[in-house]
Parts: structure tokens; C-alpha cells; sequence
């Protein structure tokens, strides 16, 4: 188990030329075929023959004393950042390449759907890619306290007794969104969650799903086709995203360590499991057992 890491080279094949004994790394947990006409097109995440750390069969994950992985698939830590930090490069991948999909660019509005590690990171990409407000939606008050003295996002609790479509109307004008916000990043994965993100787009907007869904949800295709929406799948992170996570922290752009809630040792690994369980924390690591 285990795909989020960072580590320290213990030693490299003969080929190996920018890696040595004892560099500091952020890993990406899952490296292609290389191969395939979807890895030609660049879109190596969509890999069919990828593998990926503790996606059975193929391969154990990254909570192991030694992890094999590609020497290209590693990428130095510099003096600045910490091996804690360097764990955060792969959750902020996934926030990079979710903005990218969703093409949020100067001057958008964006609303976050789920306050978690992801929503946050993607809360924080969006400003970084020059969003001119953010608004974080969450149902749980300390989550949206959070977000607001993080990154300082507008914040907004839905009504449970209310529909998606009655929040939404509320959450636009609460926050001041005229016709709707510009970008949509659905990252908690609720079947409620969605239908709102989907009803407070603007005419033309763009919807992307980064959430993980557990079962098929009842979807309001009907707005998609009136108001031509643009509805976008984002998954992991692809070509040039754990490069420009990793310079966001490098460049100071997005400070991560106040999102470190607690780093337990590996024997403890079950304490970390607990917690997070409970939610308590926000990011809960585990220090490597050769570490």
C-alpha cells in the first residue's frame, strides 16, 4: 500500500545518470509502457499497461523499505524542501493537472466541491494559475475554516434539506458569480456534490471530475446540452505536472507544511490509518521504515 512518497536514493542501476546514492526524491508512484498509442498522444496517466504503486497485480506500494521506479520518475528534492514536503508533490500533481484540464486561466471564478487534500491543493492551483476568486464548498464548518485561513477562499456549506439546484442558485449569488462560475473541480466524489457543481456553472462553463465516485450517480444531462457545458474527466497527472507541482513549492507559490498534520514512524503506521479514519488531521504521514 501506499502511492504518496518521497525517499532517499539507496542505490541505482548502471544506466542510471542523473540519480546517485543518497539524492533526496519526490516519486511518481506510476510510470507507462511508453509505448502505446496513448502514451505517444502524451497521455501516459491513461496508460493501459501502466503500473501503478498498490494497484494489484502488478505491483507493492511506496510503504516499503526499497520502491523500484524509473530513474525519470523521480525528481530532486532541492535544498529547500523537506522529505515531509516532497510527499505532498504527488496529491498537488493531481490538483495541477486538474486545472489544466479545466483550463482555468486569469481573471475565472472557481468553485471547489470538497475541502479535503485535494480540494484544498486544487483551491490553491487555481490561484497560483490566476483565478480571481475561489470559492471552497465543503459540509463540514472546520474544513471550510480551514480553507478560507489557508489560501483565503470564499467559502460556502450546502443545505441538506435543500436541493442541488437551490444551493447552487444560492452559493452564485452569495458569492457574487453573475451568471455562474467559469470552472467547476468536483473533488469529494458525492452524488449531491456533483449535481450542485453541475448547476452553478455559467453558460459554456467547465465541470471536471477528480473526486473518485463509488457508484453511478443520477446526473443533470439536461443542463449539459442547454447551457453546453464542458463536462471533464481528470485522472492522476500526466506529462510536466509533477515538475510544475514540485516548482510551486520550490518558489514558495503554495506552502504545503501547514497541510501536514502529523508524521507518525512506520511502526505506528495503524495510528496514521486511525486518524485519518476518524478525520482527524488533514495529512497524516508515515516515515519510511529505512528512514
Amino acid at each position: 500500500m501506499g502511492h504518496e512518497a518521497s525517499g532517499i536514493v539507496d542505490h541505482v542501476g548502471s544506466g542510471v545518470s542523473s540519480l546517485e546514492a543518497g539524492d533526496r526524491v519526490a516519486i511518481e508512484p506510476g510510470y507507462p509502457c511508453r509505448r502505446c498509442n496513448t502514451c505517444k498522444r502524451g497521455q501516459y496517466n491513461l496508460c493501459p499497461g501502466m503500473k501503478f504503486a498498490a494497484c494489484p497485480p502488478d505491483d507493492h506500494g511506496t510503504l516499503t523499505r526499497l520502491f523500484k521506479v524509473p530513474e525519470d520518475f523521480c525528481y530532486k528534492l532541492p535544498d529547500n524542501i523537506g522529505l515531509e514536503e516532497g510527499v505532498m508533490v504527488e496529491p498537488l500533481s493531481v490538483a495541477v493537472h486538474a486545472a489544466r484540464v479545466g483550463k482555468i486561466q486569469h481573471g475565472d471564478t472557481v468553485v471547489i466541491l470538497g475541502s479535503g487534500t485535494i480540494g484544498l491543493l486544487s483551491a490553491a492551483v487555481a490561484r497560483t494559475f490566476g483565478a480571481k476568486k475561489v470559492v471552497a464548498v465543503d459540509i463540514l464548518e472546520h474544513k471550510l475554516q480551514f480553507a478560507q485561513r489557508w489560501n483565503g477562499s470564499n467559502t460556502f456549506m450546502p443545505d441538506p434539506r435543500s436541493s442541488p439546484a437551490s444551493n447552487a442558485h444560492r452559493l452564485v449569488k452569495d458569492n457574487e458569480l453573475v451568471l455562474g462560475a467559469d470552472v467547476v473541480v468536483e473533488a469529494s466524489g458525492a452524488a449531491s456534490s456533483i449535481n450542485l457543481g453541475v448547476h452553478t456553472l455559467r453558460p459554456g462553463g467547465s465541470f471536471v471530475q477528480v473526486g473518485v465516485v463509488g457508484a453511478n450517480v443520477e446526473f443533470p444531462i439536461q443542463q449539459v446540452a442547454e447551457r453546453e457545458l464542458h463536462i471533464l474527466g481528470s485522472y492522476r497527472y500526466g506529462a510536466g505536472d509533477f515538475q510544475t507541482a514540485l516548482e510551486m513549492l520550490s518558489t514558495k507559490q503554495i506552502i504545503v507544511k501547514d497541510l501536514i498534520s502529523s508524521t507518525v514512524p512506520f511502526e505506528e503506521a495503524t495510528v496514521a490509518w486511525e486518524m485519518t479514519k476518524r478525520g482527524q488531521g488533514i495529512k497524516n504521514l508515515i516515515r519510511g521504515a529505512a528512514l
